[in-house]
């Protein structure tokens, strides 16, 4: 990966929808070696995709997000590997990572309930033969996502403590 790559990936971590244009200014570069560059970052799977981060709370719109910990034992030969991507298509997971620590595995779930989220837990996962244990985390407030802060208040809204 050259320098290009690497400082218009850091660029689009933060603003992917940054215009090859704009990026092509602020590289110092011409725009068709930016489109050329996303083309094949697309194309080896460097850039997996795009994401809107949208605070559901400011919708109207019933969400809930849960972080479901998860421990497995693994099948001889097949390791961690075969588990998640047979857990990873389930519609109701979003997100899945291999983790350290006491658990195993850690999904994300998107759900419209608490109810449907449990639902999920009790009658798909946990009646999966490699699931040893699980443990339900619920979001209750997003304060910053992916390095963004969810709820930008102007100035500083603490009292002022005088002696």
């Amino acid at each position: 990966m050259n320098k290009i790559e690497k400082q218009l990936l850091a660029m689009m971590e933060n603003n992917s929808r940054i215009a090859p244009k704009e990026a092509a200014v602020r590289l110092g570069i011409k725009e068709v070696d930016v489109a050329n560059a996303l083309k094949k970052l697309e194309e080896t799977g460097v850039i997996c995709g795009y994401n809107t981060m949208i605070d559901w709370d400011k919708t109207g719109i019933d969400r809930v997000t849960a972080l479901i910990e998860v421990s497995v034992t693994p099948q001889r030969n097949k390791g961690f590997d075969d588990i998640a991507e047979r857990l990873c298509k389930y519609p109701e997971v979003d997100t899945a990572y291999l983790i350290s620590g006491g658990f195993d595995l850690m999904l994300i779930l998107e759900g419209k309930s608490l109810k449907q989220v449990s639902e999920f837990v009790t009658n798909k996962l946990a009646v999966e033969d490699e699931v040893l244990n699980t443990k339900t985390h619920f979001i209750l407030k997003r304060y910053k996502d992916h390095g963004t802060m969810m709820d930008k208040q102007k100035g500083d809204k603490r009292e002022k403590v005088t002696a």
